[in-house]
Order: structure tokens, then C-alpha cells, then sequence
């Protein structure tokens, strides 16, 4: 039996851990040749933020770790350990086609403009219609 030919994930959380684990579950998706969304809403919209005033990523500013490092703490522990970072990740995904979408209404509940998003990243601002219209009939739609 053929497995999804689609893997959707609704990223909500804006916990560093969770934001990395969705992206590395996207690109491993990717890389098997699986179409791949993710679709942001709420705290999470945080990880796609441009830089921010000091030059630190946007995402630095996404929730502390489970082990209470901050999310910039936290993804050099990984690059010092062999883990791809966030950056690495977001590139992996641009680069292996991954759809981003960013939900309207978690735009509007973190006050978040749409140009304050990521250039490097293309994004489609959409509704969680518009995401459900997206997903595959023969696909898995994980939250995270």
C-alpha cells in the first residue's frame, strides 16, 4: 500500500523546539520526495519575522527551550552538535519547494504585518480555508 503522497503541518506553537521539529520533519519529508506545507498561524508566524532592529533573526525572539535556553542559545547547541540550525532548515525547505503558508488570523492576533515576514522565505498569506483546500485527500496533516 502507497503511503501519503502529502504532509501538512499546522506549526501554532512558538517554542523554538517545536518550530525546529516541524521544519526538520518538513525537509526529511522533502527529501523523500513528499509534497510538503507548512502552514504557521499564531506565535509560531514568529519564526518567518525578518531580522530584527539588533540583526539577530527574527526567530530568536520565539519562546525559550524546554531546558530554559533561549531559542538563539538553544539552535547553537544544535549547530555545535551536528544538528541542522533553524536557518539551515528554512533554507533546506525554500530549496526542496516546501510551501509556506502564513495564516491571516495568526498574522492579526500577534499584530504581525505581512511585510515584516522573511524575504528569503516565500510565503503565502492565507486562511485556514484556503491551507484545507491545500491538503491532499491522500496526505497526513500533523499540528504542532
Amino acid at each position: 500500500m502507497p503511503g501519503p503522497d502529502k504532509l501538512s503541518l499546522i506549526v501554532f506553537s512558538g517554542d523554538y523546539d517545536r518550530v525546529h521539529y516541524a521544519l526538520a520533519m518538513a525537509a526529511a519529508a522533502a527529501a523523500t520526495n513528499r509534497a510538503v506545507t507548512l502552514f504557521f498561524t499564531m506565535a509560531a508566524t514568529r519564526a518567518l519575522l525578518g531580522r530584527q532592529d539588533d540583526g539577530a533573526p527574527g526567530w530568536s525572539a520565539l519562546a525559550a527551550a524546554a531546558d530554559g535556553s533561549t531559542a538563539s542559545a538553544r539552535d547553537r547547541a544544535h549547530g555545535d552538535r551536528g544538528i541542522a540550525t533553524l536557518e539551515e532548515l528554512l533554507s533546506a525547505c525554500v530549496e526542496m519547494d516546501v510551501q509556506f503558508r502564513v495564516c491571516e488570523m495568526g498574522l492579526k492576533a500577534e499584530a504581525i504585518d505581512a511585510a515584516d515576514l522573511r524575504e528569503d522565505v516565500p510565503v503565502i498569506i492565507s486562511g485556514i480555508v484556503g491551507f484545507l483546500g491545500d491538503v491532499s485527500g491522500n496526505g497526513e496533516m500533523l499540528f504542532i
